[in-house]
């Protein structure tokens, strides 16, 4: 390899300015033609006679400028000018070709394409020095060949002159810059190199002056220039630029360095000289050069098949390959083709098992029902309490009805159990039998892939064959209908309720009109129902087939249901709900605003004067101005009425959408609670504050009691806890107003279990948490407990400190970041260990779970919150909520980014930030501060035990039960 590259370099001396050489051995010549006629090089210079034709009249056509030539003859001329470099290539086999260096990655990217840059061929591009008059050499100028041209120049190696690094020569530099400022004008740039050939000309001069001094010295002439000449040859001396060595033919024997492209760097770097004084190849120590395709070295002087491809073998070989490769292709194709038809097959098949899927079909014996009355509204809300213990009570005895023996009622709604759960039932009468046809099952199908949180759940229907009768079963809510809610006075409604309301319905409407039912058609108040989480749920939509009554009265009832109907579908409106759009459910949801606002019915005002139908005739009339309920402009937001104007404008196409109305909703709803249960947990915590007092006052009681078994038992409980344990008592749950929690879990844990032995798991946990117990005794906190993958760290318990829990938690937080992502797992060395991390600080109840190997664990919401901030985290990411955010604020040296708005489960959207770091962390003694709190009950503990509630015999109110969880179930 060294001799080979020294001869490329020893004949590429003779080179007087830059150009590409490369040693190639040619593709097969077909392939090679097939490229030639696609390839456009343009050329430095067009030929003259292609755009200087003769005219009719004799005269030739002026020249033209290089920039006003046609398109079509620069690509002649360049196609003609390739085809002859190519063709010499071809006849040749290994040849230099000579290029700028704005050409050298035009031709390479040509190689790219030809597939000659993958390791049977190496080039060598010659670039004596660095400069932008040689043009750039370089392979990224920012277009979209950058990948290929790097990729291509794997193939290629660089040699250019070793420049000289000498302090004589730094010193002849630095007087050449300064020269060139002061007699020329001209600044040499930042990094720009003084050019080697200024030093060479100041030897050339140098070695003439010598030449003469000699001549003059024997008494020679110095007009004989042959004389003067051969002075000159076959001589060293020391110049400038180091050692010069001119040979017997009158050439300077130069040095070079050699540079290869790094593949992973995508820089040039210099991997071997070749010394031209003594003609050694001398490589650069801890470097090599990276042949392409793998190579361990350079590629076969000859090609196996030959510089053309025609050797002998080789046609019935390339025929081989060409067989293999159409083989191949069609065989791709037909796999192609055999996959499109198995993926639409498999869709059809699945679509038509859905379709089948008979599983909504229930029997009539499966449902138990409420004999008595039908199920309403009014009772549900008024009656509940008193009439749903009696309705259990008639189940449990086995009381069963069937369809026949329901009310008459056309269309009504009651409650039964179906598997023993409570569900709401809605009868159809029809006039005849229903039949299970293709459009019933699609309908059946659309409703059941409808599961969102704020839509009633389709559990299935009840054919009562050979009766007309259908029973539709659906998901039950016990708190009745949005309609129930604004009657019942009992209720109070506030704006925080209110919101949450319009909301969910903005939200089930979204979802609802993103599905395959597309519209809803009859959406009214009393389809809006409301579960026991006070979550609004739309239901009634779709299943037109099975609601649709056979029986229409034109009644009053009928024309109060038309309320809702938008003006432009009233005409078209048989049945309510037979014709159904998206901006028809708009306007409905614009009438249920004017309930939800004013708390009444639709058009509560004018019906105190008119009739429904009287109603419902002017707004099909659209007068002008349309006629809309009344509702008191300066009474009510502003912001909800003009939302509730646009709901219902007269031109459907003007009316938003619901994806619009929910994010118009988002922005009202920023100065209001955006779930209920938000609000009624601040209400819960505000409760549970108010029994801060209590706790403390029994906590002083139990200071005064006796120690027993002090040194074990401050071990392994805080010292308050031990004390109350030692005295022999239950140990009391203690109220903090407020700590910080701290959870942690590794992420890829199972897939790492899967991977690992036991033991190895064991020593990897151990490893982790040992270094987790280190950095936690420079704080004051307390590590409550680690539960296989997790760990959990509070502080501000069991002794307050104020404020500083946050701060400690945070900074703790910071370390153990660090740590990870500098810890190595011993049996894993490659894999990169990631933890998330979620913070949060709220009021929790601590308190001593067992009395065998007793745990101090805590419990309430924030202990959930805290879980939840950690599981809805990313890895190697603190997470941290508002709460504990606006502690942080306080020290004024945390740094936070806002994450947004997270769904957290049970929380709804809440706001959260990113801890990223702290610009003046606290010193920490080089000892642990707190010793005693570090210290956990038990350290290799991998379970938890049950969930036990706070004793029953303190005096005062008891805490909410249900803000108390068990740390198993997160």
């Amino acid at each position: 390899m060294e001799k080979r590259i020294v001869g490329n370099i020893q004949r590429q001396e003779q080179i007087s300015n830059t150009y590409a050489h490369v040693v190639l051995s040619v593709p097969p010549k077909a392939r090679l033609l097939q490229y030639i006629q696609r390839v456009r090089l343009v050329p430095r210079r067009p030929h003259p006679r292609q755009i200087r034709p003769v005219l009719p009249d004799g005269r030739k056509e002026p020249r033209v400028r290089p920039q006003e030539r046609r398109p079509a003859e620069i690509r002649s001329r360049t196609r003609r000018q390739f085809r002859r470099r190519a063709l010499s290539l071809l006849s040749a086999g290994r040849q230099h070709v000579r290029q700028g260096g704005t050409l050298v990655r035009r031709f390479m990217l040509a190689a790219h394409r030809l597939d000659m840059t993958r390791g049977d061929w190496t080039f060598l591009d010659v670039e004596i020095f660095q400069g932008s008059y040689w043009g750039d050499h370089d392979w990224e100028i920012g277009d979209e060949d950058d990948g290929a041209a790097r990729k291509a120049y794997e193939a290629l190696l660089r040699v250019s002159l070793l420049q000289p690094t000498s302090p004589r020569f730094q010193d002849f530099a630095d007087s050449v810059r300064q020269r060139a400022q002061s007699d020329y004008n001209y600044t040499f740039s930042e990094g720009e190199e003084v050019n080697f050939f200024i030093g060479a000309f100041y030897d050339g001069v140098y070695l003439l002056g010598m030449a003469l001094n000699e001549t003059l010295s024997e008494g020679g002439d110095i007009r004989d220039g042959l004389a003067i000449t051969r002075r000159m040859w076959d001589r060293d001396f020391i110049g400038i630029t180091g050692h010069v060595r001119i040979d017997d033919n009158g050439d300077r024997d130069a040095d070079y360095s050699i540079l290869d492209l790094d593949p992973i760097t995508g820089k040039f770097e210099v991997v071997a000289h070749y010394l031209g004084l003594n003609r050694e190849y001398s490589p650069v120590p801890g470097k090599k050069i990276h042949w392409p395709g793998g190579r361990e070295g350079p590629p076969p002087d000859i090609p196996e098949c030959g510089f053309l491809g025609n050797e002998p073998g080789c046609s019935s070989r390339t025929e081989a390959y060409t067989f293999v490769a159409y083989s191949s292709l069609t065989l791709a194709v037909l796999l192609l083709a055999t996959a499109a038809a198995a993926c639409v097959l498999y869709r059809h098949m699945r679509l038509s098992a859905d379709l089948n899927n008979m599983s909504w079909r229930i029997r009539p014996e499966e449902l138990l029902l409420e004999v008595g009355r039908p199920f309403s509204s009014k009772m549900n809300l008024q009656q509940a309490m008193t009439e749903n213990f009696g309705l259990e009570q008639r189940m449990r005895r086995g009381s069963q009805a069937s369809c026949e023996s329901l009310p008459p009622t056309t269309v009504f709604t009651t409650v039964g159990i179906y598997k023993g759960e409570r569900v709401a039932i809605k009868k159809v009468t029809k006039k005849k039998v229903v039949d299970v046809t293709k459009k019933l099952l699609w309908e059946i199908k659309q409703v059941r892939d409808v599961t969102s949180e704020n839509t009633v759940r389709f559990i299935g229907a009840c054919l009562c064959s050979p009766s007309p009768t259908v029973l539709i079963l659906t998901e039950y809510c016990p708190k009745g209908s949005l309609k129930d809610v604004l009657e019942n006075e009992a209720i109070k409604l506030d704006w925080n309720f209110r919101m949450s309301l319009i909301h969910d319905i903005a939200k089930g409407m979204a979802y609802l009109h993103a599905s395959d039912v597309s519209a809803h058609g009859k959406l009214r108040s009393c389809n809006c129902l409301i579960d026991g989480r006070f979550v609004l749920k739309i239901s009634d939509f779709g299943l037109k087939t099975l609601t649709t009554p056979s029986d229409l009265l034109m009644d009053e009832t009928y024309y109060t249901k038309l309320l809702w109907v938008a003006p432009e579908l009233v005409p078209l409106t048989v049945t309510p709900g037979s014709v159904a759009t998206q901006k028809g459910d708009v306007y409905s949801f614009a009438i249920i605003l004017e309930e939800i606002v004013i708390r009444g019915g639709p058009y509560e005002v004018a019906r105190t004067y008119m009739s429904s139908q009287e109603i419902v005739n002017r707004v099909a009339a659209s007068e002008s101005p349309p006629f809309r309920p009344e509702v008191a402009q300066k009474e009510y937001p502003a912001d909800i009425l003009s939302l509730m104007e646009k709901c219902w404008n007269e031109v459907p196409e003007e009316r938003p959408t619901f994806h619009a109305v929910r994010g118009t909703i988002r922005g009202i709803m920023k100065g209001y609670c955006e779930n209920l249960m938000d609000d009624l947990l601040r209400r819960m915590e505000q409760y549970a504050n108010n029994l801060e007092a209590l706790v403390e006052e029994k906590t002083e009681q139990l200071s005064l009691e006796k120690r027993r078994s002090e040194e074990l038992l401050y071990q392994v409980l805080p010292r308050q806890v031990a004390c109350q344990l030692m005295a022999g008592e239950m140990v009391q749950p203690e109220q903090f107003e407020c700590v910080t929690i701290y959870f942690s879990d590794i992420v890829g844990f199972t897939a790492l279990c899967a991977k690992s032995t036991p033991m190895e798991v064991v020593d990897f946990l151990n490893d982790l948490y040992s270094t987790f117990d280190r950095i936690i005794g420079f704080y004051d906190v307390y590590k409550v407990e680690t539960i296989g993958d997790a760990y959990m760290v509070v502080s501000g318990l069991p002794e307050r400190n104020g404020d500083e829990h946050s701060k400690e938690i945070a900074l703790m937080a910071l370390a153990i970041l660090d740590a990870v992502k500098s810890f190595t797992i011993i049996h894993k060395q490659d894999a990169q260990l990631s933890v998330r991390i979620g913070v949060h600080s709220g009021p929790v109840c601590a308190g001593v779970v067992g009395q065998k190997m007793p745990h101090y664990c805590l419990f309430g919401d924030t202990v959930n919150t805290a879980s939840r901030m950690e599981s809805s985290g990313l890895p190697l990411r603190i997470h941290v909520s508002r709460a504990t955010k606006d502690i942080l604020d306080k020290y004024g040296t945390f740094d936070l980014e806002l994450r947004g708005d997270v769904e957290l489960k049970g929380k709804g959207k809440v706001t959260t930030f990113w801890l990223t770091g702290c610009s003046e962390p606290d010193p920490r003694p080089p000892t642990p501060k707190h010793r005693r709190h570090s210290t956990s009950l038990q350290e290799n503990s991998t379970t938890l035990n049950p969930l036990i509630f706070p004793p029953n015999n303190v005096n005062g109110p008891k805490p909410l039960n249900n803000t108390f969880i068990n740390l198993s179930e997160l």
